[in-house]
């Protein structure tokens, strides 16, 4: 059976900061992120299943990916941990959503953290195959999982 690729979009807003970057990315800042999810498989031959001829359905995709990254990425204000504890803690409430993370939290790393998450909930016979997340308008990083094995 032939191999099909299927791929969802995203969109989520987030903020960060780049700890000990020289640049003005070490202030935090905001982002309207785009997230592509690419899946691949073998579509369902099982006549009657209601999901004969799908790799998997895109509800269920969407619902993953809504699970493991945008309920908690979208609008949240994401820093490793290392970055100003004492400054963090003070901020309180004000921060609203926070994540703290054991990583730098650029778009390479926190693709590599949405792979890690995704893979391990997509249904028996579905792998990842790739991931596209664009910072801005002229800027993406991606993951493959050709380059990940």
């Amino acid at each position: 059976m032939a191999v099909i690729r299927l791929t969802k979009e995203f969109k989520f807003e987030m903020a960060h900061a780049l700890a000990g970057y020289s640049g003005p990315c070490r202030h935090i800042h905001g982002h309207s992120y785009e997230l592509h999810v690419t899946v691949a498989g073998s579509p369902i031959t099982d006549a009657a299943s209601p999901f004969c001829g799908m790799v998997m359905d895109f509800r269920q995709l969407k619902e993953i990916v809504r699970q493991q990254i945008i309920g908690e990425f979208d609008h949240a204000l994401v820093l490793n941990k290392a970055t100003a504890p004492l400054q963090i803690a003070e901020l309180g409430e004000f921060v609203g959503r926070l994540i703290l993370t054991d990583y730098q939290p650029t778009s390479e790393n926190l693709l590599a953290d949405f792979a890690l998450r995704l893979k391990k909930e997509l249904p028996a016979g579905v792998k990842l195959h790739s991931l596209m997340l664009r910072e801005t308008v002229t800027s993406f990083a991606e993951w493959h999982a050709t380059d990940n094995e």
